[in-house]
């Protein structure tokens, strides 16, 4: 039905599609945890996919280097970073809270959110690369 190279081009669509689809139900799902369970902010919802997406990465991606604990091939790669992040996180509904502040007059509150959840989601990628990198060295044992 399809060629060798037609196969992995496949499996790297469907590896993203299928990774994109997870990662946008378990976007919307703590959205409705964060906001209708906990009576929270769409705000926080919005951040926390976000710090939560850029650990999950760097993590992933630091574990399954050339050099990492995980040996990982292209599909596996791509589900997870390309489809699960990328339905995870949500750089455009920042910006549109951002702008939805602005446009309300909040120019404190915009300006603290845009700049936490920016600054929290590059600390949460540094520490998913610190923690993969020490698993990284670990031993392997068998």
């Amino acid at each position: 039905m399809f060629g060798n190279d037609r196969q992995t081009e496949f499996r790297l669509y469907l590896s993203v599609g299928c990774g994109a689809a997870i990662g946008s139900l378990v976007r919307f799902l703590s959205g409705y945890v964060i906001v209708s369970l906990l009576g929270l902010s769409a705000l926080y919802a919005t951040a926390f996919v976000n710090v939560v997406g850029s650990f999950v990465i760097m993590f992933f991606a630091t574990l399954t280097r050339p050099d990492g604990r995980l040996m990982v091939g292209p599909a596996g790669r791509q589900f997870v970073t390309g489809g699960f992040c990328g339905g995870l996180t949500t750089f455009s509904a920042m910006s549109l809270d951002t702008f939805i502040l602005l446009f309300e007059g909040d120019l404190g509150l915009a300006t603290t959110y845009l700049v936490s959840v920016v600054v929290l989601s590059l600390a949460s990628a540094w520490l998913g690369y610190l923690m993969a990198a020490r698993l990284n060295r670990l031993p392997i044992t068998r």
